[in-house]
């Protein structure tokens, strides 16, 4: 990789870093070309993607931003998953770690605050940006239809007063 491709890599990074609402930190050693692409195609359903990165290359891509953490995080064979939306990629690498014990989750960053473990796992657990949407709109929805259903209620009831009168002079 020469210079120019590697200052290329670095501000690919920073676009990445910059833009994606959390980053984990992944360890793949040992995965197979079809277990890394199983993980890419769960990643990519939930509008995420996994991009195996150059140590020393993320490091420089970030900087000073994130201090001392970062550098623990980028050891060994590293893979990072991002997404905008912050809960995507933490939810998917974390399931995938459970079920291969050769995948990892070593940290991650979300804008500048370094995540460990336990944090990226954390935040896994946390419903989706379209889930909290669902119930935002539900909850909206719930007093509008409970009042439709008050003020169709007197109307309702006249109706079968005057059925049961009509009913009782038919009779």
């Amino acid at each position: 990789m020469d210079r120019a491709q590697k200052q290329e890599a670095i501000e690919t990074l920073k676009g990445v870093f910059s833009s994606s609402g959390a980053v984990v930190v992944t360890h793949y050693l040992g995965l197979t070309v079809a277990e890394m692409t199983d993980l890419r195609g769960r990643l990519r359903e939930q509008g995420a993607q996994l991009k195996v990165v150059k140590n020393t290359l993320a490091q420089k891509a970030l900087g000073d931003q994130a201090g001392d953490g970062v550098t623990t995080l980028f050891k060994g064979p590293v893979a990072i998953a991002f997404a905008p939306d912050p809960v995507s990629a933490a939810k998917v690498a974390t399931q995938y770690a459970k079920d291969n014990d050769k995948f990892s989750v070593v940290g991650g960053l979300m804008g500048e605050q370094v995540l460990d473990k336990a944090s990226v796992t954390a935040l896994a657990s946390l419903p989706s940006l379209d889930q909290l949407r669902g119930k935002l709109i539900g909850l909206i929805q719930a007093p509008a239809t409970r009042i439709a259903g008050i003020l169709q209620a007197p109307a309702g009831q006249l109706a079968r007063v005057m059925n049961a009168y009509a009913t009782k002079d038919a009779a």
